[in-house]
C-alpha cells in the first residue's frame, strides 16, 4: 500500500479496506493554489481474496473473473488469482487429480481477460486452496470474482457461492450455527507478508457464548485457514453470530454454512447499519428466517416489510421484532413471498440502532432442501458486477425502496463468445422486480451483468443462480454492492514533491 509521495498517501487512506488506490493530478510546477473539487477516477490497484471453496473431493469449484469498461481508466495492467501458500498437500492447486489437477501450486488458476470479457478457470477436490488475487491499471476499477461450487452429495451438498472480497479489520456474521448436523467454519485469509493475530467471537440467543479457543488466533502470511465454529464453543445453537476482529494485520473472511439435509451455501459479511434491506427472496422459497444482532449497549425495534413488484407491505403477524443488545433474535417468516419476487426492508420504528442482519433462504421440500443466505447490503451506488451467470439459470432482483429508479444492466460478451447487450429498467418505489436481464447474443460460456443505476432513490441488487440436480433446486445468491471501481480525489496544484521520500 506504499507510496512515494504524501498526495498519494492521503488520497489512499479511505480506500484502506477495499485495497484499491487511485492517483493525484500531479503537483504543479508553479506551487501552492487552493484545491478543487473532487474529481471520480479510476482506482489503480485492487485486491480480492477467495476462500478455499469445499472440504469435498467431489466439489467442483469455477472461478470468474471480470473487469467491466471504466472510462479513464489505465492502457495498461496485470491481474492475477495465485493460492494462498500452504494450502495443498501435495504441491498442486487442483487437488486430488480433478479438473485443477497438474497446476503447480504457483500457477494461476486462470488469466484474466481485457476488461469486458469474463475469464473462466476451474478446480476440484477437497484440497482447492484459497486465492490471493491482485489487479492493477486497467484490470483494477470494478474488477471482481464469483466462486461458484458444486457438491454433489454430503454435507452442503449444492450449489454455494461466494464473490471474493478485499481485506479489513472486523466482520460480522449473523446467521452461522454451531447445532448438530451444522457444519460451519469462518475463513480467514491472510493477503499480507506478516502474520495476522484474530479473534473470534460468538453470540447466541442469551449473549455473548463463552469460546475462549476463539481469542489470539495466528494466520501465517499469505496464507487461509478455516475454523470449525464448533470447536470453539461446547454450545450448540442454530443460530449465532459471529464477530470477527483483527488485533493486528488485516484478513479476508467468510463463513462456509453446511447442514447434513439442507445444503448449505456462503454466508458473507454484513455491516451495521439503521435500516436495512436484504434484496431478492427467490419467489419459490418455502421457508425464510431473519436473524439479526446489534451490536451496541441498546436494543432495537424495526418496521418488517416486504418489498413486493405491488409495493412494501407488512407481513401478517411479523410487522415488528424486538432485537435484544448483544443477543441473535430470529424471526420465522416461512414462504413470506407467496409466489413473487421480495426483499425484505427494515426500519427503525423509533430512535436509529445499528444492527447487523441476515436472511437464511430455503427451496423445496423434506430430504430436497437446499439453503442459501441473503445478508443486508449497500445500495448498488454506481456500479455493481455479478461475474457468472448463465443463460437459463440466473435471475437478477432489483429493489427500490426508497424512490423511483431508472437502471440500466448491461450483458458482457461471452467468455467463449458472444456480443454485449444491453437493457433499462424502471423499478418503481417500493417494489422489487426479477428483472428480464439481458444476455449477450450468441452467447458461449459464462457472461457478466453490470448494474448502473442512472436516475431516481437508491437502488439494491442481488444475483441468484440456479441448478437443479437431482430433484434438487440447488441455488445461491449473492448481493451486489457497489464495485469500487472509481474513488473521489481531491484536485491539487500544491506542490509536495518536498516531501517525497
Amino acid at each position: 500500500m506504499n507510496r512515494t509521495t504524501l498526495s498519494l498517501i492521503a488520497g489512499t487512506t479511505a480506500l484502506a479496506a477495499v485495497t484499491a488506490f487511485a492517483a493525484f493530478d500531479p503537483p504543479a510546477a508553479s506551487g501552492a493554489a487552493a484545491p478543487g473539487a473532487a474529481a471520480q477516477l479510476p482506482v489503480e490497484r485492487t485486491g480480492l481474496l477467495c476462500p478455499a471453496p469445499s472440504m469435498s473431493d467431489i466439489a467442483d469449484t469455477a472461478y470468474t473473473s471480470f473487469t467491466p469498461v471504466t472510462k479513464g481508466a489505465a492502457g495498461s495492467g496485470t491481474a492475477q488469482l495465485q493460492p494462498a501458500t500452504g494450502q495443498s498437500a501435495d504441491g498442486t492447486a487442483g487437488g486430488k487429480g480433478g479438473k485443477g489437477a497438474g497446476k503447480k501450486a504457483d500457477e494461476p488458476v486462470l488469466a484474466p481477460k481485457a476488461p469486458g470479457t469474463p475469464a473462466t478457470g476451474e478446480t476440484s477436490g477437497a484440497e482447492t486452496p484459497a486465492l490471493i488475487g491482485t489487479a492493477d491499471g486497467r484490470f483494477a476499477p470494478g474488477w471482481t470474482v464469483q466462486e461458484t461450487t458444486e457438491v454433489a452429495a454430503g454435507t452442503g451438498r449444492g450449489l454455494l457461492g461466494v464473490n471474493c472480497t478485499g481485506a479489513d479489520t472486523e466482520f460480522w456474521f449473523p446467521g452461522a450455527g454451531t447445532a448438530t448436523g451444522r457444519t460451519d467454519y469462518v475463513h480467514l485469509t491472510n493477503p499480507d507478508d506478516s502474520a495476522a493475530v484474530v479473534d473470534v467471537e460468538l453470540y447466541g440467543k442469551d449473549g455473548a457464548i463463552k469460546s475462549p479457543l476463539g481469542e489470539n488466533l495466528t494466520v501465517k502470511p499469505h496464507a487461509s485457514e478455516p475454523i470449525l465454529l464448533s470447536t470453539l464453543t461446547d454450545e450448540r445453537q442454530p443460530d449465532v453470530t459471529v464477530h470477527v476482529t483483527v488485533r493486528s494485520g488485516r484478513v479476508g473472511a467468510a463463513v462456509q454454512a453446511l447442514d447434513d439435509k439442507a445444503g448449505g451455501d456462503w454466508l458473507a459479511a454484513a455491516d451495521p447499519a439503521g435500516s436495512l434491506v436484504l434484496p431478492g427472496i427467490p419467489k419459490d422459497a418455502t421457508d425464510v428466517r431473519l436473524i439479526a444482532f446489534t451490536p451496541g449497549d441498546d436494543d432495537a425495534d424495526l418496521k418488517i416489510r416486504l418489498a413486493s413488484p405491488d409495493g412494501l407491505i407488512t407481513p401478517a403477524g411479523n410487522e415488528t421484532v424486538h432485537v435484544k443488545s448483544g443477543m441473535t433474535t430470529t424471526v420465522d417468516l416461512g414462504d413470506v413471498t407467496r409466489g413473487e419476487a421480495g426483499s425484505l426492508v427494515l426500519t427503525p420504528t423509533d430512535r436509529t440502532v445499528p444492527v447487523v442482519a441476515a436472511l437464511q433462504v430455503v427451496r423445496g421440500k423434506g430430504d430436497k432442501r437446499e439453503t442459501a443466505f441473503i445478508p443486508a447490503t449497500a445500495a448498488v451506488g454506481t456500479r455493481a458486477t455479478s461475474a457468472d451467470n448463465s443463460a437459463k439459470g440466473t435471475t437478477l432482483a432489483l429493489t427500490a425502496p426508497d424512490g423511483t429508479a431508472t437502471v440500466k444492466v448491461t450483458a458482457s460478451a461471452g467468455s467463449e463468445g458472444g456480443t454485449p447487450a444491453t437493457k433499462t429498467f424502471t423499478i418503481k418505489s417500493g417494489t422489487t422486480q426479477n428483472v428480464d436481464a439481458p444476455a449477450p447474443a450468441g452467447l458461449k460460456g459464462t457472461y457478466a451483468l453490470t448494474v448502473e443505476p442512472l436516475s431516481g432513490g437508491p437502488v439494491y441488487a442481488s444475483r441468484t443462480l440456479a441448478a437443479t440436480e437431482g430433484g434438487v433446486p440447488a441455488f445461491t445468491i449473492q448481493t451486489l454492492p457497489n464495485d469500487h471501481g472509481t474513488v473521489a480525489v481531491p484536485r491539487t496544484k500544491e506542490d509536495l514533491s518536498v516531501l517525497q521520500r
